[in-house]
């Protein structure tokens, strides 16, 4: 019997009938939970919000690149408003206020777009290891390639996510009973069948795909710059690319591995007994990746000291003081010239940083080439390139 659907015996409502304090948790649990969703509610909705806008009103920005990123917002953003925005009204009530119906439907869309945004951080590992590693060789990414991973994200997860809906498992109230999802808890063959399918197809497949990109990745970085060993920044962008590889991963694992190992362990093992609070940690948790994701992703995808956004008398300074665009336009068009450059596997120089940016497919070192590829791809979305990797440590001049 479903536990989540059924009065207990110690007298608390029904999930859809009555606040389930003090049975379930002590009330201040629930405001404490309420509290928690509403700051990631407002941080999530402007985060991710702030990415798919500045990209739909620049166009400049909707390179090939960065398609997996407006799509991980855009996920994010569908995560925050079917799921967080939801169990934050439910917290407030003490029981899932609106009904079974938009349980199941909460659930679904929940599970739906948190997969979307699991497999799109996977779609981007494949995507800089097959633009930087060159494993298809002269492999030039374009537009149809990204759209290809977007959708790519949507179908499989659509596909993984509706089962319950047909009878494989169900979405239930879940934990403290103010939120729904699949049905990890209750047992038997139906539901721990398709817990342990989705622990294999939508974590342990896209978990696979980003250690085996990134690491990839980094052992071709690390063998480029073993050839550039006088070089500093070569070995800086080493050092910095590493950090952030390995941000990306634990902010992966901190965000879903509690989750799905929790979900795994309860939907295996017979006759377990959870506490509700201890049951909704991992659920709970699992939706502040919408608040971080973006500021991983997006945000923090170059370090502070190459910010492109420090005023200067002339506009704006990129990496080692370079000068870039004086207007928001041409900067922007900066940005997508390093975006396309890095995609291509060239070195671009900016010798006119007034209305036209002049691409150049100057010639590269194998590996000064590689650390280009590597640091521009890496910080999509944001791109100033340190020009000083271009010619192994020196500054170009113009």
């Amino acid at each position: 019997m479903d536990s989540s659907q059924e009065p207990p015996n110690n007298g608390t409502p029904g999930p859809f009938d009555g606040p389930q304090w003090p049975h379930q948790a002590p009330r201040a649990t629930y405001l404490a939970v309420a509290v928690l969703m509403g700051l990631v509610v407002a941080s999530a909705s402007a985060l991710n919000g702030l990415v798919i806008v500045v990209s739909v009103r620049h166009k400049k920005l909707r390179s090939p690149l960065n398609y997996i990123l407006v799509n991980l917002a855009a996920a994010n953003l569908l995560v925050t408003l079917c799921g967080s925005s939801v169990s934050l009204s439910n917290n407030i009530s003490g029981f899932f206020a609106f009904g079974e119906r938009l349980c199941q439907l909460e659930g679904f869309m929940v599970s739906l777009t948190g997969i979307v945004g699991l497999w799109s951080l996977a779609i981007l590992a494949l995507e800089r290891y097959l633009v930087v590693c060159r494993p298809l060789g002269e492999f030039r990414f374009q537009h149809r390639h990204a759209a290809s991973g977007c959708a790519f994200t949507w179908g499989w997860s659509l596909l993984w996510t509706t089962p319950p809906l047909l009878g494989w498992s169900s979405y239930v109230p879940e934990g403290l009973r103010t939120s729904c999802g699949p049905n990890w808890y209750t047992g038997g063959s139906n539901n721990s069948s398709y817990i342990l399918a989705l622990f294999v197809t939508c974590f342990l497949m896209p978990l696979s795909l980003i250690l085996f990109s990134y690491t990839n990745l980094l052992l071709t970085l690390r063998a480029a710059a073993a050839q550039q060993r006088e070089s500093d920044t070569t070995q800086q962008a080493e050092r910095e690319v590493t950090r952030m590889v390995v941000a990306m991963v634990v902010a992966f694992l901190t965000c879903w591995l509690p989750y799905t190992t929790f979900a795994l362990v309860v939907a295996t093992t017979k006759d377990i007994v959870v506490q509700p609070t201890l049951a909704s940690l991992p659920s709970y948790f699992s939706k502040t990746a919408t608040v971080y994701n973006p500021i991983i992703y997006v945000f923090m995808n170059k370090q502070r000291e190459r910010s492109p956004h420090k005023p200067t008398s002339h506009g704006f300074t990129g990496a080692a003081g370079e000068q870039a665009p004086k207007s928001r336009r041409n900067h922007l068009s900066y940005l997508e010239a390093q975006s396309q450059a890095g995609s291509r596997g060239c070195c671009v120089s900016s010798k006119d940083l007034g209305n036209e940016m002049e691409r150049e497919g100057a010639a590269c070192e194998p590996e000064q080439e590689l650390i280009f590829r590597f640091h521009g791809f890496m910080g999509s979305g944001n791109l100033m390139l340190d020009r000083r990797l271009l010619v192994g440590g020196t500054k170009q001049t113009e």
